[in-house]
């Protein structure tokens, strides 16, 4: 059973192939059009404009902070009543060595904010 989404996929591997697709071509579109040049980099609202733009023809929430819970195997991301204060705490978190970023990332893929199309799945 595939997530409730906008092109009416109910097969969770048709899904999967239609999001990279069109995520991919979206991406190219992003940079082709220098759309990417207007956002701050390393913000939560920057990384959540991208989310919408990649996502948008495909879901509904795309762009929107996720509203469930959820993991991934035994892992489970950061729950829904911390995940905006978990945001914010990542938002002000430097970013001027490359040890800052990283952690940053890392920090921001444990948050898991959309839900679907994160960093890592």
């Amino acid at each position: 059973m595939a997530l409730q989404n906008k092109l009416g996929i109910t097969e969770s591997s048709e899904l999967a192939r239609e999001e990279e697709r069109i995520s991919k071509l979206r991406a190219i579109e992003l940079f082709e059009r220098n759309i990417i040049d207007d956002l701050e980099v390393g913000s939560f609202k920057s990384l959540a404009k991208i989310h919408k733009f990649l996502f948008e023809e495909i879901y509904d929430f795309a762009g929107t902070i996720r509203n469930v819970n959820i993991a991934k195997g035994n892992f489970r991301f950061a729950p829904v009543m911390y995940l905006e204060a978990s945001l914010n705490h990542i938002d002000s978190m430097p970013q001027t060595t490359f040890d800052e970023i990283i952690e940053k990332y890392v920090e921001m893929n444990i948050a898991h904010p959309f839900r679907e199309g994160n960093i890592i799945k």
